[in-house]
């Protein structure tokens, strides 16, 4: 037998191989984001109903305890993001939970309560809601939607951390053990993009609490009240 025949299946397998991969290279960045965008704007407009269908003058401190894992409980704008930036932020911070949104860290703070509202979010793949967080800068807005309140947050730094580094979302960011007095957010990401090497992290802190009514005002950085 030739030996050219052996190396032509050989080349032949290669190229199929190489073919394979690059299609799931694909699914990976572009079909993930397409279904993971399309079941976030869902739970999107689902959110929007629940929240317009609760009673006036409902405000008060919003709770994550009796929030289920896997829930949706809250809409995150970013303007620096885009102008319609949103993304539902549900409760827990596996798989599943990332996929179709922003993850809430069980046993962090709620929005506007004293101590750390952590969460996470992809930056690549299914649906990257964070792709662009290293463009966030000191000042930028960062606004939290319940069915009781909006909290407006302002970015006041950022850092990048190993991977397993969890005093970022300690009650005091990079203070574990240490009370918490402020209501904070932080904002947790891979790094650099296309890969999870590290972490890229974003913290703020509140600036204002106002009525739903005033969600629009807020995004738009006016002064409410």
């Amino acid at each position: 037998m030739s030996v050219r025949r052996p190396l032509g299946w050989a080349g032949e397998v290669l190229i199929t191989v190489g073919a394979l991969l690059l299609l799931f290279v694909a699914w990976q960045l572009w079909w993930t984001d397409v279904v993971a965008n399309r079941a976030a704007a869902q739970v999107v407009d689902g959110l929007r109903d629940d929240f317009a269908r609760a009673p006036d003058g409902q405000a008060g401190e919003d709770a994550t305890g009796a929030v289920a894992t896997g829930d949706a409980f809250a809409l995150m704008y970013v303007p620096r993001l885009g102008a319609d930036w949103v993304r539902p932020v549900v409760e827990g911070t596996g798989t599943d939970e990332l996929s179709s949104g922003i993850g809430h860290y069980d046993g962090t703070a709620a929005p506007g309560q004293v101590g750390n509202f952590a969460v996470a979010g992809h930056r690549t793949t299914w649906g990257r809601p964070f792709h662009d967080i290293d463009t966030l800068a000191a000042g930028d807005r960062v606004v939290v939607e319940t069915a009781a309140n909006v909290y407006v947050y302002a970015v006041t730094g950022h850092e990048i951390v190993a991977p397993d580094d969890v005093a970022v979302i300690a009650p005091v960011p990079d203070e574990p053990g240490t009370a918490a007095s402020d209501p904070v957010l932080t904002i947790t990401s891979c790094h650099p993009k296309y890969s999870a090497a590290q972490r890229y992290v974003v913290y703020a802190r509140l600036e204002q609490t106002v009525d739903p009514a005033d969600l629009d005002a807020a995004r738009s950085g006016e002064e409410v009240g």
